[in-house]
């Protein structure tokens, strides 16, 4: 299943997705990961949660997006969440067009490997599209 946090910059989305994420691995019987542009949440997130910094990677577009994110979950196959800051920033797609087309096709490797994603988007809620508007967990 893929959830969204929406809102525009400022609102709070990295604080509300940080607790999520920190409420979460009480209760997770798998392995959970952070996405983040950097290391800067290291210390607000719960030990137990893999920080991956983006950054460090050649992520071109949303579907280098897609492909990373299938190869992070190829080498752990107790993933159970993989949380997400600010997936425009992180898959580098200025088509929002495209970028939610990358929702799509996250949406069908969760049903498949049964992997729960959390996204945090700086978009409001009424510019998502019609099929990602039952996504939306909150919005800021």
């Amino acid at each position: 299943m893929v959830q969204l946090i929406v809102g525009n910059k400022g609102k709070g989305k990295t604080k509300y997705l940080l607790d999520t994420v920190n409420e979460a691995v009480k209760s997770a019987n798998g392995n959970i990961a952070y996405l983040d542009k950097s290391t800067k949440h290291m210390f607000e997130l719960n030990n137990k949660v893999r920080l991956i910094n983006c950054s460090d990677y050649d992520i071109a577009n949303s579907s280098e997006f897609v492909g990373f994110v299938s190869g992070i979950m190829s080498q752990d196959h107790d993933l159970e969440a993989l949380y997400v800051d600010g997936f425009l920033t992180l898959s580098k797609e200025e088509d929002t067009a495209a970028a939610f087309k990358a929702i799509d096709r996250l949406e069908a490797i969760s049903t498949k490997f049964n992997v729960n994603f959390v996204l945090s988007i700086s978009v409001d809620k009424a510019d998502l599209p019609e099929n990602l508007q039952e996504k939306v967990i909150i919005a800021l």
